[in-house]
């Protein structure tokens, strides 16, 4: 059955309902060298909206502010039927060190300025933006709860940490009954899969739903790019996202070949390869909600259409084999052969469900 963004999702441990695309608004804006001006950004917005959509993604500094502060403006008539999730952590202000980290000064500082920004009263979900292996983690966890007892933010995430500080967080949350993480977001997609060897079982444990960022692989995906490509000269990024794929090495054979089947599979269903790689994040029972980033009005109408997209189990088969990455010790023992006879003998056990 088709899914629409008014078909909404629980969002980890709570109660909490959201789209099933999350609208991306690092789009927002040019300071970046790329993005929507203000009136294609409005565009933009009122088309998710309209659509049912309600999970809005930014963060205190993506565009310089401005991301935030068109999201302030947008959101003037509608704040209340909106989940708008902003983060923290990333550096403020060139030169001053306590206005970047997750540590309690700048947790403050950026949720006031995150909420001078976007023009309203509290944030629905805060994610600590990048772990940076130098504070305490019960000076995040009790910073994060005392802005939610002060009700300037509703619930808390995580984004971009190691799978087993995310675990161990969550476990303090629980014993000192802190507000828990309900949501990770990672990058996830069907070139980049590491996140399932910890991180996304992981947060089905631990109770934090599954919002992947990048979910076409920096536009890999959308099968823009050919095996010329990837004998252009590897200078620094120019600014535009093809430049930043040469830079970071995001063009080799190994993706270009999963976007090789992508766009067989999209063939076959007379789909765009965009919609096959979002559609299969969308069907996967680990992820909530995946976040599109769209720069025009054509590119999110089309990354909308995975809304709609049913794999055929062979077509599914496909794109697993293409994407397949080796899950890595204890994993690969732990599911082989041996390692099920050394703990089950020939007994068959149900999985849990």
């Amino acid at each position: 059955m088709p899914l629409t963004l008014d078909t909404y999702r629980l969002l980890g441990r709570s109660g909490l309902r959201v789209s099933p695309l999350a609208l991306g608004a690092a789009t927002f804006g040019t300071e970046w060298g790329w993005g929507a001006e203000q009136d294609d950004a409005r565009k933009l917005f009122d088309l998710y909206v309209e659509r049912g959509g309600n999970f809005i993604d930014t963060a205190s500094t993506y565009t310089n502010g401005s991301s935030e502060r068109l999201l302030g403006e947008f959101t003037r008539d509608s704040r209340e039927n909106l989940v708008l999730a902003t983060k923290y952590t990333t550096l403020r202000r060139p030169g001053d060190p306590n206005s970047g980290g997750p540590h309690r000064k700048s947790l403050f500082a950026s949720v006031e300025a995150s909420l001078r920004q976007m023009n309203t009263d509290y944030i629905d979900l805060l994610y600590l933006h990048l772990w940076d292996f130098t504070t305490p983690v019960e000076e995040i966890l009790r910073g994060m709860d005392d802005l939610v007892r002060q009700g300037k933010v509703l619930y808390v995430g995580i984004c971009n940490t190691p799978a087993w500080q995310v675990s161990r967080m969550q476990a303090i949350a629980d014993l000192r009954g802190w507000s828990p993480l309900i949501a990770l977001q990672t990058e996830y997609n069907l070139i980049e899969r590491t996140g399932e060897r910890d991180l996304i079982p992981m947060a089905r444990e631990m109770g934090l739903g599954m919002v992947p960022f990048s979910p076409l692989a920096g536009g890999v995906l959308t099968g823009k790019y050919s095996r010329d490509d990837l004998t252009a000269t590897k200078v620094g990024d120019d600014g535009t996202r093809k430049g930043f794929n040469i830079a970071n090495g995001a063009l080799t054979e190994r993706n270009l070949a999963i976007a090789d089947v992508v766009k067989e599979v999209a063939t076959e269903m007379g789909r765009a390869p965009g919609q096959v790689g979002l559609a299969w994040l969308l069907q996967n029972p680990g992820v909530t909600a995946p976040i599109i980033g769209a720069r025009t009005l054509a590119q999110l109408t089309d990354n909308l259409g995975a809304l709609e997209v049913d794999f055929t189990a062979s077509q599914l088969a496909r794109l697993e084999e293409v994407s397949a990455i080796g899950l890595g010790f204890p994993h690969d023992f732990l599911a082989s052969d041996r390692g099920r006879v050394l703990t089950r003998g020939d007994l068959m056990i149900e999985p849990r469900r």
